[in-house]
């Protein structure tokens, strides 16, 4: 592998590491989100620094170049990592419908009960707010 590519996968990786934790340290991003990435760049880090690894495989997949192997790795880890936060995406699409859902069902709920509260005679709910404060008699 060449030094620059190697230095290359070195420094990016030290710099998206540090990144990563800035942003958990500012509540900016999860912890449970940063692991993939955190991962990443701790192999990116140990392919540069055992570069035969890289060779070794490149010679077992029979591919010309151990750059070509190491962006087509990269390419398939992050099309898995965009699937994973698709499905994310979708199920958290979901819960947001539903309680969208739920929010305008009980705020129709509570605009009919406004909407009866209106039309009964206002004798009668007067007499249903003191039959419901009225506290039975203890008989000793």
């Amino acid at each position: 592998m060449d030094i620059v590519l190697r230095a290359v996968l070195i420094v990016v990786s030290i710099i998206a590491t540090r990144e990563l934790l800035v942003r958990i340290r500012k509540s900016r991003m999860q912890i449970e989100d940063s692991v993939f990435w955190v991962l990443l760049a701790f192999l990116c880090i140990l392919l540069a620094l055992f570069p035969r690894v890289l060779y070794f495989f490149t010679d077992l997949l029979n591919m010309r170049s151990p750059a070509n192997l190491l962006f087509m790795f990269m390419i398939a880890l992050l099309l898995y990592k965009c699937f994973q936060m698709s499905m994310h995406i979708s199920v958290l699409e979901e819960r947001i419908r539903t309680l969208a859902q739920d929010q305008a069902l009980e705020k129709l709920a509570e605009e009919e009960q406004m909407a009866a509260e209106k039309k009964a005679p206002a004798g009668a709910a007067a007499a249903e707010r003191a039959a419901a404060a009225k506290v039975p008699e203890v008989s000793e």
